[in-house]
């Protein structure tokens, strides 16, 4: 340490100085192991040319000058002897061979070159670590990921998470030469740098990349402003996906440059998503029951000086309750909360305050938005403001907001943070680990709970939504449209959205998505996010067995001489479920996918060439193994019915383009 001291003090006069040495950035990983972000080492190749002493160090540099030249590609290997011949016979302690920076393998290479193979030490070869951050799946989740810069100024994981991934940095003794470049030293008092910590999200890349897809279709068709899509896991609050893509006004096409779904910008009014929440409130009133009936009229409602209207014209008359919500009426929702609030609007405040919808959820990114919602005591309190409340106007939440809310329904009525950080480690020591919290334990009543439930399958199964309805599993959900506030007046530019979970009866995931100012006719949550909604539940309901009961016919033993109904699939899966049944079966090949024929009471697996550039046969596969297949060949994929695939529209073996649509029926 006193020699570390006296080089310090010396430093002014002699052109030395400690500096830092940066550690390593952590790495930043999906749920399953893959890995997102990571810092790879690239170099920058200087020399010391005056440290080869060796009698042959001018037939080395000739050598070392061809190497270069032939690597590199920018100057003659007279032009690079020449450069080190002039810096060496100058005195210079330092030369930068080339800007161009090399990765660790070129680096492993150079190292053998004449003059580099004799080391720092021997030939002068000086190997500057540059350390550049490197996704493997490119622009995935970009945003969420989000980058931190030299000015620390940051977004997303990198700059949340940034004093964990930073590491510490170390110190080195460094020299001032010519040109005002530093030069690194060896020197006893270095400190070394400490490596950052890994942090280990909640993200699955699968259901990221079928959210980002799926999403990115849908505002190329509808030629929208922005779209938001999170998906999370219920039980845990562990977020699976968020996407958020914006129409890039230059390019006209769509990148990831905010995130709506979390931030501030990402504030709005949700429109009929939030009336669940009146739901919520009336029903714990216990006031009301879903088969009343309410007089909704021609649906044009007068409160005080502003009116209420109905999406549909002329209106829907005489509603039950249960109408009322499936059907979405805004004059229906706004009268019972009036009739029953009006006299007292902070107790409707209440429950938003116990459903945790007015204060921020305490997310782990960083720039959670703010809720915004009236109090009853505000100056800007007016007569109007509870009836367009109760249908989601005049406050402003979050999509994630939102989301967390009909995940606490889908949860029995646990509301559970949400999370996208569950560990932080490096290598096999675990530095901290998060758990699931729950917010707020029994938002409203288990009877309630209920009732919300049956509400919101119903929107699905009868409402606004039932053109989401699927016989494979049941969904429940809401659909929201909110005409957007700009410069002080509504226009007729939406906000659309639609929010729930899957499966309605054991729900596992619940996700929202947002789509802002779709163009075309019936720009409404139910046409514009809830189709979005299925095509994503229905992709990840494909691939997630542990939400797929069993389909009994597929692999029912019979009698006699007759064998189980086994098409093709995966070798691996199919070989282990024969093998668990009884069933003789054999297999000579390594090909992953295979399809079955009987031979002498035996099942015989047969090579299934799916990697060739052109349509494979999916007949008898599973849906979960069709759509692996056929979508990492760029199909489109629609299918209807339930169990393995029994016929495919193009014929196998044949040629197709890109993201042309291939229907699968199923039974």
């Amino acid at each position: 340490m006193a020699e570390g001291d006296k080089w310090r003090q010396l430093s002014e006069d002699i052109n030395l100085k400690y500096r830092p040495v940066k550690a390593t950035r952590g790495n930043i990983y999906g749920t399953e192991g893959s890995l997102l972000a990571t810092s790879l080492p690239f170099y920058r190749v200087a020399i010391d040319p005056s440290i080869d002493k060796s009698t042959d160090w001018k037939a080395s540099f000739d050598s070392l000058a061809r190497n270069l030249s032939a690597f590199y590609k920018d100057r003659s290997a007279n032009a690079y002897k020449r450069m080190i011949l002039d810096a060496r016979n100058d005195g210079k302690k330092y030369l930068i061979l080339n800007r161009h920076q090399i990765n660790y393998q070129e680096k492993i290479v150079m190292s053998n070159w004449p003059v580099f193979k004799k080391g720092r030490m021997g030939g002068g070869v000086i190997f500057e670590k540059i350390d550049k951050r490197y996704r493997p799946f490119k622009n995935l989740a970009g945003r969420t990921i989000g980058f931190l810069n030299e000015d620390q100024y940051g977004v997303g994981l990198e700059y949340s998470f940034n004093e964990y991934l930073q590491g510490r940095n170390g110190e080195a003794l460094f020299q001032k030469i010519v040109g005002g470049s530093w030069k690194p030293l060896h020197d006893a008092d270095d400190i070394k740098p400490t490596d950052g910590f890994d942090i280990v999200t909640t993200l699955d890349v699968n259901i990221q990349d079928v959210a980002e897809s799926v999403l990115l279709r849908q505002l190329i068709s509808k030629d929208a402003a922005f779209g938001s899509v999170i998906v999370m896991e219920v039980a845990t609050g562990h977020i699976k996906a968020i996407a958020n893509l914006e129409k890039n006004q230059q390019s006209y096409g769509y990148g990831e440059y905010y995130n709506y779904a979390v931030g501030e910008q990402g504030l709005t009014e949700p429109g009929s998503t939030f009336k669940l929440l009146s739901m919520m409130a009336l029903l714990e009133e216990g006031k009301i029951n879903l088969n009343d009936s309410i007089d909704t009229g021609d649906g044009v409602y007068k409160f005080y000086d502003r009116y209420m209207r109905d999406a549909k014209r002329g209106g829907y008359g005489m509603l039950t309750v249960r109408d009322v919500f499936e059907k979405s009426s805004n004059v229906g929702v706004s009268k019972m909360v009036e009739e029953h609030f009006g006299h007292q609007p902070q107790r409707f405040i209440d429950y938003i305050e116990k459903a945790n919808l007015d204060k921020p959820l305490g997310f782990q990114l960083k720039g959670e938005g703010i809720p915004y919602f009236k109090n009853p005591n505000d100056k800007n309190w007016y007569g109007t403001t509870l009836p367009w409340m109760s249908i989601g106007y005049e406050l402003k939440i979050t999509p994630l907001q939102t989301l967390a809310f009909y995940n606490a329904i889908a949860n029995g009525g646990d509301m559970v943070r949400p999370m996208i950080v569950k560990q932080i480690s490096r290598g096999n020591t675990i530095e901290k680990e998060f758990k699931t919290e729950t917010l707020s334990r029994n938002i409203a009543s288990k009877k309630t709970i209920k009732l919300l439930q049956e509400l919101l399958q119903g929107v699905v199964d009868r409402g606004t939504a039932r053109n989401i309805a699927t016989d494979t599993y049941s969904i429940a959900g809401k659909t929201g449209t909110a005409q957007k506030l700009i410069n002080g007046r509504y226009t007729q530019k939406y906000y659309t959205s639609f929010a729930g979970y899957f499966p309605a009866d054991q729900p596992k995931y619940s996700a929202i998505v947002v789509i802002d100012s779709p163009k075309g006719y019936n720009a409404y949550g139910g046409d514009i996010s809830a189709p979005v909604f299925k095509e994503i539940a229905d992709k990840i309901y494909a691939q997630d067995m542990n939400i797929q009961e069993m389909d009994k016919n597929d692999f029912q033993r019979v009698n006699n001489d007759e064998f189980p109904y086994i098409r093709a699939g995966k070798a691996e899966e199919l070989q282990m479920i024969c093998n668990s049944m009884g069933i003789s079966n054999h297999y000579a090949g390594n090909n992953t996918w295979v399809q079955s024929s009987i031979s002498n009471k035996s099942i015989q697996w047969v090579s299934n060439a799916v990697e060739k550039p052109v349509v494979p046969d999916v007949i008898g596969m599973t849906l979960r193994d069709a759509l692996y297949i056929l979508e990492n060949k760029g199909l489109r994929v629609q299918f209807s019915g339930t169990g393995r695939v029994s016929t495919q529209s193009l014929t196998k073996g044949t040629a197709y383009k890109s993201d042309q649509i291939i229907k699968l029926s199923l039974s």
